[in-house]
């Protein structure tokens, strides 16, 4: 049995010394107490240095040539949505105020249920399209000025707002058309200096810019 094992393992440092492989073997024990002076613990399952597999900033698998931030027309959907939505609660929440006040002298009965439903409904529908009209006319003038200046910053936002106020209220003359203007270009650009706030105070930021 001694014959036969020693046998084998100069067979194995033979065939071993042949081929480049026959490095010395040294058990757990031996290895224990080598200083590992300099170096960084490496990982018992993946042999490799812990601090390559850590990064200290987000990393994205994105297309070729794609930004790390959102475009308008990404963020369009998300507008018109979140425009809807927040038209329609809001519109719900007056309705149902208005409808409390007119039917205050009414008892509570089906009649009055049926109204407050019918007004709630109403208001919140029309609350959600002007809120989702504005919206989407804000995104289509911001990505269509996006695509002519070939540019993506806040003279895009200012513009958009201020296109969309004036169409928005376009059938109330001309001065309605101001307003509308005036408000969106007040909107827009109090938006564009939210956004600027941490650069203009000097402070940094990781959050992404929503246009």
């Amino acid at each position: 049995m001694d014959n036969s094992s020693q046998g084998s393992g100069g067979m194995k440092g033979g065939i071993g010394g042949l081929f480049g492989g026959g490095a010395p073997e040294y058990s757990n024990t031996e290895l224990a107490g080598v200083p590992l002076t300099g170096m960084s613990p490496l990982s018992p399952y993946l042999n490799v240095d812990p601090r390559y597999l850590i990064q200290d900033t987000d990393e994205f698998i994105l297309p070729t040539g794609a930004n790390k931030t959102r475009g308008r027309f990404e963020l369009a959907f998300f507008t018109i949505g979140g425009s809807c939505m927040t038209g329609a609660a809001l519109g719900a929440v007056n309705g149902l105020r208005v409808s409390l006040k007119e039917t205050r002298d009414m008892g509570w009965s089906k009649p009055r249920n049926v109204q407050i439903l019918n007004m709630v409904t109403r208001q919140g529908a029309s609350w959600a399209n002007s809120l989702g009209s504005v919206a989407l006319l804000y995104s289509v003038f911001g990505v269509a000025i996006e695509k002519a200046r070939g540019a993506e910053d806040d003279i895009n936002t200012m513009a958009a707002g201020t296109l969309t106020g004036m169409l928005f209220k376009s059938a109330s003359g001309l001065k309605g058309v101001a307003r509308g203007g005036l408000a969106g270009l007040a909107l827009s650009g109090a938006y564009a200096l939210y956004n600027n706030w941490d650069h203009l105070t000097g402070s940094s930021s990781s959050s992404s810019r929503l246009y």
